[in-house]
Order: structure tokens, then sequence, then C-alpha cells
């Protein structure tokens, strides 16, 4: 399945449908007279969230949206059927963007979350709605109201507990795949993530969602190599693990790079948990190792994890160090089974 995290859709809500212009004419009835019944609603463009989906690549192939018109009225009092709401389902996560792109319309976050953006036409008034005692013969009628139409922009922040930071060739693929389900591509060469990929990650009982976008460069937020657009994946993100690739040129360098980077961009990302992993340490020997952790320390990082993605040393110490920064949902939901379970059990009492 491709990945699309950005698509412009058109929406177009359904029109009222017309009032009806009639008379009752039937043999031997008498007391004739209007009987035009007013249109129906027209339908309304509904978004919904829902589970398993994480791209928006339907919206390339389908990007003009309409809802249905509301039946006209029709003779004898008859009301015409309302239009069925157009649902349309989007990944938890995405956002609905204005045309401009300068104003958030919805924001996604759970599962099942639904939003009216765009309401249908009033279906229109019938020649009946309109007799009074001085009008018996009224002919006049609505024709309906029309539906509202609008551009918008989707834009999908995939809803992860942890993102993974770090130049390109970091050994970022090499650690999600040690640490969670996932199958990220691994080659010896920059840019191997091309888009963002997930993982569940399962520790001591606990699971949470991690996150590795590409990497980046400096000058990203210029455009220089993939860019930053894909940091806006880890903007939900409560902590950031951050790889250093202790075989680079200089480890402290590409820790600023990537920092910079982040400040650049903005939206809070720079103020995150930020937890410095020196990786690839299975490549070199402890004084080294010792000597890299000292200058990232001087270059501003609180504590350094030596880690190495591949063999999976010191990976579980970063684990736990994520798991103090998240809450506990498994202890949370046993607690309140626990409470429910003594509720039921606890005798019966008029107090």
């Amino acid at each position: 399945m491709h990945f699309l995290d950005q698509a412009k859709i058109y929406l177009r809500s359904g029109g009222g449908g017309p009032g009806a212009v009639s008379f009752r004419r039937e043999k031997y009835v008498e007391y004739g007279g209007p009987d035009g019944g007013s249109g129906g609603k027209g339908g309304d463009i509904v978004f919904k969230a829902v589970q398993g989906l994480n791209t928006l690549i339907d919206f390339r192939y389908s990007q003009h949206f309409k809802a249905a018109r509301g039946t006209h009225g029709m003779g004898r009092d008859r009301t015409g059927a309302g239009a069925k709401d157009l649902v349309i389902e989007v990944p938890v996560g995405t956002q609905i963007l204005s045309e401009d792109k300068e104003d958030v319309l919805a924001d996604f976050t759970e599962v099942g979350q639904t939003i009216t953006l765009l309401e249908g036409g009033m279906g229109g008034r019938g020649n009946a709605s309109y007799k009074s005692s001085t009008n018996r013969a009224p002919r006049q009628h609505q024709p309906g109201e029309a539906g509202h139409e609008l551009w918008v922009w989707l834009r999908l922040k995939l809803l992860a507990d942890v993102g993974l930071l770090g130049l390109p060739n970091a050994g970022k693929s090499t650690f999600i795949n040690q640490v969670s389900n996932a199958q990220a591509k691994v080659g010896a060469y920059a840019f191997t993530t091309l888009v963002p990929k997930l993982g569940v990650v399962r520790h001591k009982n606990r699971e949470f969602v991690i996150a590795d976008i590409p990497g980046l460069i400096e000058g990203a937020a210029d455009g220089a190599g993939i860019g930053d657009r894909f940091l806006g994946h880890i903007e939900r993100c409560r902590v950031l693990i951050h790889l250093v690739d202790i075989s680079g040129d200089d480890p402290a360098e590409a820790m600023r790079i990537v920092n910079e980077e982040l400040e650049a961009y903005g939206s809070g990302l720079e103020d995150k948990i930020q937890l410095i992993a020196l990786n690839k340490v299975d490549l070199a020997d402890k004084e080294l190792v010792e000597g890299f952790a000292d200058e990232l320390k001087a270059a501003g990082a609180d504590k350094v994890f030596a880690i190495s993605g591949a063999t999976g040393a010191g990976v579980e110490a970063i684990l736990d160090a994520v798991l103090e920064h998240l809450p506990d949902r498994t202890s949370t939901e046993t607690k309140g089974k626990e409470e429910e379970d003594t509720s039921e059990a606890a005798p019966w009492s008029p107090l």
C-alpha cells in the first residue's frame, strides 16, 4: 500500500428538494385546495475516523465528493424524502484544513469521532404551507436551498507515543525492527526510509506505538533532502528518541544539526522530551563510546544511552526510560476492572 499524508478534495453537500404546487381535485369530494408537500433535506458531508487506515492514498483517485439532493415534494401533502448523508472515512490522526491551509477545521484523534463539515440545504416549502384565510389558493413554493461547496486539504499526522529522529543512516530502521513488529527496509545507504513507519512495542507488559520518519539533514527546513514535511507525524509524540551514529565524523555535530531543524520547524518539537541514544556501539570500543558520550553531554544531552540496534545491546535500558514518560494505560485499565469486579461482588445493602 502506498503512503500518502496530504490530499486536496472537493466537497459539496446536497441541495434541498423543491416544494410542490398541487391542488386537490377529487370527484364527489368537497372543499379541495392546495396540497403540495415540501421538499426533502439535502445530504450532509460527514467525516468519520475509522480504525485500520493509515494513509490517504484513496483520496488520490477519488477527489470529488457530492452528497445527494433531497427529493421534491408531491401532491396529497407528501413531503419529499431527505437524502442520505455522505460519510467519508479517514484515518485516525487526520486533520481537515482550509484551502489556504491556514485554518484547522477538524482534528480526528479518536476512533469513531465524527463531524458534519457541510450541512445539506433545507427542502423548499410546498404551496400547502402558504394556505391562509386570505390566501385560499396559493401558487407560490420554494425551490429548496442550494448545497454548500468547499475545497479542503486533508493532512495525516500519525498517532504514536514515541518518535525516532536522526540523520540518514543513523540506524533508525534497524532500531524499530529490533524493538517492534515493524518490517522497515534496512540498507547501507542514506534515505532508506522514504515514508513514515509505525511499530508496536511490547515491553514489560506495556504497549506503545513508535514512529520512524525519514532522516533529516542540514537545511531540511528549507527543503534539503526529503525536507521536514514528515516531522508532522511526530508532533503528537510524548517522547522523542534521537539516534546518533557513533561511526559518524562528529556525533555532537550530528545532534546539533537535527536539533536545529526541529527548532526551525517549530510546533513545539524542540521542547519535547528527548532521549539521546548513541547507536552502533558494537562497532566501537568502550573508550571511544565513553568519549563520544561525554561530547554529547557537553553539547547539551542530559543523559546518553549507549545502544546497538543490530545486536540489541542497551535497548532495554532506553525502553525503560521511555516507559517512565508514558501513562500506564495497562495499570489504569486493570484497576478499573478490579473496581468493577469488587462492586459486582459486594453484598446488597439498603443504604
